[in-house]
């Protein structure tokens, strides 16, 4: 396999000290969307979708009005998961699996951009969109990033563990070293995305975990978070107990060095992949 680090889609949330914890109180801060494009035997894997081209043409009808003016998304077209895809040579056929973390907006978007693409989550998730239970749930499923109809994979929690945590063990249609690790907290069905690289020096496995944690300072054996992300989490989680029992599980596997994480929207962490030097997990492109 080889695995490309995208940024699909820029988020420019107020404050750089409170969203990336340096600079100013004010102007503009910065996030990322990061997601994974995995080239396998056979086809295209994609790990969440970023904003996509209908979040772009119409921001606040599919994005929402809030989020727009909230977080100052960039939309800007060459960042879509279709146009870097487009411009590694492929189409977006080629795409024959997508592996969300979790179906907030700004993970969703790009979806309608690959509508025959069997799109994979955990169970709980997809009921939570479906049916969500709670004035949180019902504003963060708006639903139209899959207005389409998406061929949803859903997959319950089963399997052995994986380094202390559930894990499901098989996708039907993926390699069998792509696991979907359930870490609830930030959503009812919020889960990571491990990918077993066979790397012989460093770590082994890539772990992308979503939004189960936002600051790469989280990690740390003495932990640090700028207030106002923070605050977004506590403002955001479905189940805190999970949540931070999640990050306590993390940070411990960060000290084995037995796999590299990495969350969804922050660009320090996403900064680490930016070169066009191979390195331990096949990393050949990073935008």
């Amino acid at each position: 396999m080889r695995i490309h680090h995208l940024n699909c889609g820029t988020l420019r949330p107020p404050s750089p000290r409170l969203v990336n914890g340096t600079g100013s109180l004010f102007g503009r801060g910065k996030c990322v969307c990061h997601c994974l494009l995995i080239e396998t035997d056979s086809q295209l894997v994609l790990v969440d979708t970023g904003i996509g081209t209908n979040d772009i043409a119409q921001p606040t009808k599919t994005l929402g009005a809030e989020f727009v003016w909230g977080v100052h998304p960039v939309l800007d077209p060459e960042e879509t998961a279709i146009r870097q895809i487009e411009e590694l040579g492929y189409a977006a056929g080629d795409v024959g699996h997508i592996v969300m973390t979790h179906l907030d907006i700004d993970h969703t978007g790009g979806l309608p951009d690959f509508p025959h693409a069997t799109v994979h989550v955990n169970t709980d998730e997809l009921e939570a969109a479906r049916r969500p239970l709670t004035f949180m749930e019902r504003r963060r499923y708006a639903g139209a990033s899959w207005a389409h109809g998406p061929k949803w994979a859903e997959h319950r929690v089963e399997g052995a563990e994986w380094f202390g945590f559930r894990a499901v063990r098989e996708l039907p249609g993926l390699p069998a070293e792509i696991l979907l690790i359930p870490l609830d907290g930030h959503t009812r069905g919020q889960a990571g995305v491990a990918i077993d690289t066979g790397a012989t020096e460093g770590p082994r496995w890539l772990l992308h975990a979503g939004d189960s944690y936002d600051y790469h300072g989280q990690l740390d054996l003495d932990p640090t978070c700028p207030l106002g992300l923070r605050v977004f989490q506590y403002a955001m989680q479905s189940n805190r107990s999970n949540r931070l029992h999640n990050v306590e599980r993390l940070r411990e596997l960060a000290t084995t060095g037995e796999a590299d994480i990495f969350c969804a929207h922050d660009p320090v962490e996403f900064d680490r992949y930016v070169s066009n030097t191979p390195v331990s997990h096949g990393l050949v492109h990073a935008r």
